[in-house]
């Protein structure tokens, strides 16, 4: 069977497990039948695809069966053999099977590798080809006696998974479906000092830039395109617009099928990106988008600009961290990230440049754009040579480790002095360390209580404003931009929040879901008499719980915390850094080089300090 990435079929289902929409692909179909055919044997047979009622059906049993959409990932009491869960990995979370039962017809199949992606209220399923001995040998993990993968085993799901290259592809398709369907296709933000207007890359196909050949003909619309708050230019894709996105928008199945049918011809993944496709559908091709005889024009550059030319990079960090203020638990602080690239270049130029950052142990991971191509890595820099797409494109993926100190620290205390009463305080560092040029675009500490609803709070901060919601607190500190001098800002918030009161709820019988009105406080009942809340959880927590509560242990009021939201623009946390004039253009071409780089907060949690608190074991020397 050849290598590479093929898809059998692709199904999206609405949250009451409904297909609502779903393709088949008969050519890399007739692949799988013919290599079951191959594979012989009667405890292999091959079976059609099925309908869209028993897909549903299916994966409405899997997901009560499994706890939730995603499952258990670990094996607990309600596992059962051949389920996913009873393979005792993650992973299964992600790559799921399903059991399709046809019981008119009295024939049981098996689908797996399932990749699953789920994006706001839809699921979507992802079904790659790979080869028969490959599902034999997940129906046996499914079945072993053995709970996780043993030392010196022979089969383990991770080794399986890194030898099926199509599951990262399934992956990068599930990923831009859902993004198309709840309306999120745009391109990478790409940051640049002053500028005129320009957009993604559909703006980049009009008369705007001189392309006299396109611009004679039906132009593509491209959205406004997303201002920074500072002097700056945000470039955006033509899909981005500034107003907020309320609720699910209804699924276009017209716009879905036109990009599949031109993304993935007969089920073959050749270019995922949603701007290119709909720059070719709307703005087509004229006798002056041929490229130069001696190149080969790749997919990811259907047109070639024609303009004032330049190279734009956006180093883009997001800070993770979980601050305790714990002698005995240390903070943990990590970055993830990426190189955004807008290249305004003519012809099929290739572009090289030398990446560095402060010190090699810190960076963890890096990915690249399928245009680039990089050697080996070593020291302190790595080098990358890539022919650019049109547009904003992500040129690197990485993780790393902070090469400075958190830039918000200090500590969260939340106590209930009564049922429906809690005071707290914030004694917060912001930007301890840190020196210019570097600005604070805007920083904000929530308090978020998914079960309790807030009647009212009392406290005044010693900077910045606060106000409420039925679920949460939020403490505005810094809401104008401002430079970073290299004084430490200090910022503290006592206050007291004030909840309605509890009501009391039946208790939901063994091994279900505990689940509660939204609006309401919520309180357990057995046998006529009151529980405690926390200790109902806490007990819950200790044993096999239902995958619904792992889904957000914070909802079930296990743990309580704040989170910390911010923006900055400035040298890069993870110290990846790009010098403008290392970046070489071949055929030599005289254009200007931008670097900017801007953080932001991903997962920024400080804990509790008088509650419980999750917190990774540290393995043992």
């Amino acid at each position: 069977m050849p290598s590479g990435c093929y898809i059998r079929a692709l199904w999206i289902l609405n949250n009451q497990d409904f297909v609502i929409f779903s393709r088949k692909f008969p050519v890399v179909e007739k692949r799988w039948r013919v290599a079951c055919e191959k594979e012989g044997g009667d405890d292999f047979k091959y079976h059609m695809l099925p309908n869209e009622s028993d897909f549903g059906a299916a994966f409405s049993d899997r997901k009560k069966r499994e706890g939730s959409a995603r499952g258990f990932g670990i094996r607990v009491s309600q596992s059962v053999k051949g389920s996913d869960s009873w393979v005792d990995d993650p992973i299964t979370r992600h790559v799921i099977s399903l059991h399709i039962n046809k019981e008119e017809e009295g024939e049981n199949s098996f689908l797996w590798p399932l990749v699953l992606h789920i994006k706001g209220p839809y699921s979507v399923l992802i079904l790659p080809l790979v080869e028969p001995h490959h599902q034999k040998s997940y129906s046996r993990l499914c079945n072993t006696s053995d709970c996780g993968s043993a030392i010196g085993a022979d089969e383990s799901l991770s080794s399986l998974l890194m030898d099926l290259p199509s599951i990262t592809g399934a992956f990068a398709v599930a990923q831009t479906i859902g993004d198309i369907v709840v309306g999120e296709a745009v391109e990478p933000e790409v940051v640049v000092a002053a500028s005129p207007s320009v957009g993604g890359l559909l703006d980049s196909l009009t008369g705007s830039i001189g392309i006299s050949s396109i611009s004679a003909r039906s132009k593509p619309v491209a959205a406004p395109v997303a201002a920074s708050t500072l002097s700056g230019t945000a470039v955006t894709g033509a899909a981005m617009t500034d107003a907020p996105k309320m609720g699910s928008r209804p699924l276009d199945k017209d716009v879905l099928r036109s990009f599949i049918s031109s993304a993935m011809p007969f089920g073959t993944p050749l270019d995922l990106s949603y701007a290119n496709i709909s720059a070719v559908k709307t703005a087509g091709f004229s006798s002056a988008d041929v490229p130069p005889a001696d190149r080969k024009q790749p997919a990811w550059k259907p047109y070639l600009y024609r303009g004032k030319q330049r190279i734009l990079f956006t180093i883009h960090d997001t800070v993770h961290a979980a601050m305790y203020d714990r002698d005995e638990i240390p903070d943990s602080i990590t970055i993830s990230g990426q190189v955004n690239c807008r290249a305004e270049l003519e012809g099929l130029p290739d572009v090289s440049l030398p990446l560095t950052w402060l010190d090699s142990a810190r960076v963890e991971s890096l990915t690249f754009h399928p245009c680039a191509q990089v050697p080996e890595h070593g020291g302190d820099k790595q080098a990358i040579t890539f022919s650019p797409p049109l547009g904003n494109f992500v040129l690197m993926h990485y993780q790393a480790l902070c090469s400075v100190g958190p830039p918000i620290k200090g500590f969260y205390q939340l106590s209930m002095v009564s049922e429906n009463e809690g005071a707290f305080l914030f004694k917060l560092s912001i930007m301890e360390g840190y020196k210019a040029p570097l600005t604070i675009e805007f920083c904000t500490v929530s308090m978020p209580f998914p079960r309790r609803r807030v009647i009212s709070f009392d406290g005044t901060p010693s900077m910045g404003t606060v106000s409420n919601t039925e679920h949460s607190v939020e403490w505005r500190i810094i809401t104008n931009t401002r430079s970073v001098s290299g004084k430490t800002i200090e910022a503290t918030f006592p206050g007291t929040v004030r909840f309605s009161p509890w009501q009391a709820q039946r208790m939901p019988p063994s091994g279900s879901a505990l689940m509660a009105d939204e609006d309401s406080d919520l309180e357990s009942e057995s046998n006529g008499s009151m529980v405690n809340v926390e200790d109902y959880i806490i007990e819950k927590m200790t044993k096999d719980l239902p995958a619904v509560d792992l889904e957000d242990p914070f909802n079930w009021q296990a743990y309580n915390y704040a989170k910390v939201s911010f923006k900055m623009t400035g040298p890069s946390f993870s110290g990846i850094s790009i010098d403008p004039k290392s970046v070489s253009i071949f055929p030599a071409v005289k254009a200007p080089v931008e670097v900017s780089a801007q953080v932001t907060s991903g997962d920024y949690i400080l804990w509790n300090t008088l509650g419980k608190c999750p917190v990774a074991a540290t393995p043992q020397a």
